[in-house]
């Protein structure tokens, strides 16, 4: 059965914007344009999977180790811990969220996302994680 195009795929594909920190041929990762904390990020396998579990092993196991590697860097940079979660529920496009927070009601934080997105801070956040594996 054919999916629909996520809103994910059009950004793989370059036809929207994002803010981009990591990109290779199997994986994107880029700013949530509604963070629930400055920093949080998605990373994308860029095949299109609705479910995490899906997924073939091999990109299964990619997929966690580009955001292990990713979260690693984004800690120090950020002074906080880098949560994890996989809801499944946003976006028909299998996807991590990788959360910088110091406590609890910061992880669990839910953003307003009828809010505009405020892209100038998000290029300065992106400048600040852009990552190279």
């Amino acid at each position: 059965m054919l999916m629909q195009d996520s809103v994910y795929s059009s950004i793989i594909r370059g036809e929207l914007p994002s803010h981009k920190l990591y990109e290779d041929d199997r994986v994107i990762a880029f700013l949530d344009i509604h963070p629930q904390q400055p920093g949080h990020t998605l990373v994308v396998p860029k095949l299109q999977i609705d479910l995490l579990w899906d997924l073939e092993d091999d990109d299964f196991s990619n997929l966690w180790i580009v955001a292990k590697k990713l979260a690693v860097h984004m800690g120090p940079i950020m002074g906080k811990r880098i949560g994890v979660h996989v809801e499944g529920t946003g976006v028909p496009h299998a996807h991590i969220h990788l959360v910088p927070f110091s406590t609890t009601e910061e992880f669990l934080y839910h953003p307003d996302m009828s809010l505009e997105p405020d892209h100038t801070k998000l290029a300065e956040m992106a400048e600040r994680l852009r990552f190279l594996i």
